[in-house]
């Protein structure tokens, strides 16, 4: 569950946490019957509880690099699929589901969400493999695997497991996070096909050498790639982090020399997000336009503090100094290369959609999309933040505004998908300024942003 970031879950998600429980306990019920082979089930419920278990040890974390949330042990799971009958492999997911680390609260909830989702996709799984007969062509003791057709069945399970986990995530995400039906599941399975189908192929030949004359020891053999697979999105993870604390850096850095403005950039990237995803945008592209939105002024780094506080109106000249911040933004992250598209935003934030904006000028489909996204995002959040040289406007009045300046300083497409986000989630702004009403005469009230830059938007 990408999960909600209220306290509380609304009711929809609350039914669909209740429901995907109650579920997963009528699925994994029939064990009660016995005819479980308890010594399997107990060595692969074991086995996906222990090795999920190490980012939660306190004595291993930091010293064994197992990701979190990545499936990298997911093969054992679709290995109890192939192995177990579906209620018994629906229950082995639970232990480690329930062991697995959470990064975000309510985490006992979200345990519970995993646990529930897990234990119904490998359910799903178990019984496509079974009514495929892919217990019997995996072989045995005295029997070869029917190769290929073994992988017929498999490859089923691994497509089951897939789509029924899409399908709960994307039913959470429109439920406990309200986005719009399309956007939630937009993706999921595309993505999520390719890693699963791979899982799928780990798990085959974890069950086809337990199946073996060698037993199950043997088919520990798939665990040493299994953990180099896992050391890999490790790597992956740390290196996220160390982006995240680049980003973190630069913006504490801009907040530091600009004050007044002080978090801004994080509202910027928020609000970024939000139009994104009311556009249906990748989500492979929200988190490079969420540091573009944070980022879009650290080019002020490069400009006089004594421009940036100054309380009076700004000269021509210096005017022109502070719209240099773009440029000087764009060389400062140009050899970031996992900023992508970011980079492109924080040169041209500040362009007009009728091409009287700087730095360039550029007009229409000129901009680029993401830059579009941010001039919107940081116009509405200039607006609505009390800051030193102007009081907030209410949420309904921004929006307004920006549908008064459409088409002239601002894309039509990102004020809608905005407004409509707003619609949706609501806004919650924050004041800015360590002295919020110092008026003076650089104090722009309420100015049309597209008759004149808001205050502190340049």
């Amino acid at each position: 569950m990408e999960g909600p970031r209220r306290r509380s879950l609304p009711w929809g998600a609350r039914a669909v946490l209740s429901g995907a429980v109650v579920a997963a306990g009528a699925c994994a019920l029939p064990v009660a019957r016995g005819n479980v082979p308890w010594g399997a089930f107990g060595l692969l419920a074991g086995l996906y509880a222990l090795c999920e278990w190490p980012a939660r040890c306190p004595f291993l974390v930091g010293r064994v690099t197992v990701p979190t949330g990545s499936g990298s042990f997911f093969p054992v799971l679709l290995a109890a699929a192939f192995l177990l009958p579906p209620a018994a492999a629906a229950l082995a997911a639970v232990p480690g589901a329930l062991l697995g680390p959470v990064e975000q609260p309510p985490r006992s909830i979200r345990r519970l969400w995993r646990a529930a989702r897990l234990a119904l996709a490998v359910g799903a799984a178990a019984e496509a493999h079974r009514r495929l007969g892919g217990r019997a062509a995996l072989g045995g003791p005295a029997l070869a695997p029917d190769f290929p057709y073994a992988l017929l069945p498999a490859g089923a399970a691994a497509l089951v497991f897939c789509a029924v986990l899409a399908a709960l995530d994307g039913l959470i995400l429109w439920t406990a996070e309200r986005l719009p039906a399309r956007t939630a599941w937009r993706g999921l399975f595309p993505r999520s096909l390719a890693p699963y189908c791979v899982h799928g192929l780990a798990g085959l030949m974890m069950a086809v050498l337990w199946r073996s004359p060698y037993g199950p020891p043997a088919a520990l053999l798939v665990l040493l790639p299994m953990y180099i697979s896992c050391w890999v999105f490790a790597q992956y993870h740390r290196e996220r982090a160390a982006h995240q604390a680049t980003i973190r850096a630069l913006v504490q850095a801009v907040d530091i020399k600009d004050t007044y403005t002080r978090g801004h950039s994080e509202r910027v990237g928020l609000a970024s997000v939000l139009i994104a995803r009311e556009l249906g945008m990748d989500e492979s592209r929200l988190e490079v336009l969420r540091f573009a939105g944070i980022l879009h002024d650290v080019g002020k780094l490069g400009v006089p503090t004594r421009l940036l506080r100054k309380d009076g109106p700004l000269t021509p000249q210096e005017r022109a100094v502070i719209e240099l911040h773009p440029e000087y933004g764009h060389e400062m992250v140009r050899g970031i290369g996992f900023l992508g598209e970011a980079r492109a935003a924080i040169l041209h934030h500040h362009e007009r959609l009728d091409g009287s904006g700087y730095p360039y000028g550029l007009a229409g489909p000129q901009i680029p999309e993401f830059a579009r996204v941010v001039a919107v995002a940081d116009a509405f959040d200039a607006m609505t933040s009390t800051r030193s040289y102007s009081r907030a406007r209410p949420v309904g009045a921004a929006v307004e505004e920006l549908e008064r300046c459409a088409g002239r300083q601002f894309d039509p497409v990102m004020v809608r998908a905005l407004a409509r986000a707003l619609d949706r989630h609501g806004w919650h702004p924050a004041v800015t300024a360590d002295e919020p009403d110092r008026g003076g005469a650089a104090d722009s009230g309420n100015v049309p942003a597209c008759d004149a830059a808001p205050a502190g938007h340049a």
